[in-house]
């Protein structure tokens, strides 16, 4: 029941891989690649560095905001012991009065601090930001020079 076809074989000298050596020509519609195509993976890496510089920012007010929620939430059980201890109504007042005098106080040093860390994380993206831009502009002058 054979067509009479013998498969063919492939060997180190034969006609196939001579074949499978040769490299196509270069078409005259090719890409070329432009300066900004080379500058491709540099942003992406100015990318990937934006995103972790924002995860950074994002956890640094994470554990600010962690941080001052349990010191105020201390603060809440010491009032109420405070409260229960006191055998006067006066003395409850003035506990209270302690306690929302230096909540307050909390709240805007707490405000203060948040300020604080979104100005340093503008500061620092700006200069990335900036020295990234400055080694682009570099890049794309050298190359179009040489």
């Amino acid at each position: 029941m054979s067509s009479g076809k013998q498969p063919r074989t492939l060997s180190h000298g034969s006609h196939w891989s001579a074949i499978m050596q040769t490299q196509p020509e270069r078409s005259q519609f090719a890409l070329q690649t432009s300066p900004m195509a080379n500058n491709g993976h540099r942003f992406l890496l100015a990318a990937a560095d934006l995103q972790a510089q924002a995860f950074k920012a994002m956890m640094r007010y994470q554990i600010e905001t962690h941080s001052f929620l349990k010191h105020r939430c201390e603060q809440n059980v010491k009032l109420a012991d405070d409260l229960v201890a006191g055998n006067e109504f006066n003395d409850a007042f003035d506990v209270l009065i302690t306690f929302f005098q230096n909540a307050t106080s909390d709240y805007v040093t707490e405000a203060g601090r948040v300020a604080s860390i979104g100005s340093k994380l503008v500061s620092e993206t700006a200069r990335r930001v900036r020295k990234g831009a400055d080694t682009t502009i570099e890049d794309l002058a050298a190359s179009t020079v040489g």
